[in-house]
């Protein structure tokens, strides 16, 4: 359940700028999950999951077949390196533009 839903255009559209803008898509390398990550700086990453991508994930199979299932902020290495490689080959820019 909902517990607020925007409804004006301008909170609309800061929700679309947070959740949405300069996401580039990377593929995982191993697995081949599509994921939308946008970099502000070197140290923060910001990565989009979808629900196919989720499921497609290995490395996140893998963590929720352990006890107590996957924490919620681990993250998949496997991504982490291909973003990484993303980034070395150009693919994905690094830092906020106009805040973003």
């Amino acid at each position: 359940m909902v517990s607020f839903a925007p409804t004006s255009d301008e909170t609309l559209e800061d929700q679309r700028l947070y959740t949405q803008a300069r996401l580039t898509e990377v593929a995982c390398l191993d697995c081949l999950a599509k994921v939308g990550v946008k970099k502000n700086s070197e140290h923060h990453t910001s990565i989009q999951w979808h629900a196919d991508s989720l499921a497609q994930c290995a490395e996140f199979r893998k963590m929720e077949g352990e006890p107590g299932g996957r924490h919620v902020y681990a993250s998949c290495p496997r991504l982490s390196s291909s973003i990484d490689r993303a980034v070395a080959e150009g693919e994905l820019e690094i830092g906020a533009l106009d805040g973003y």
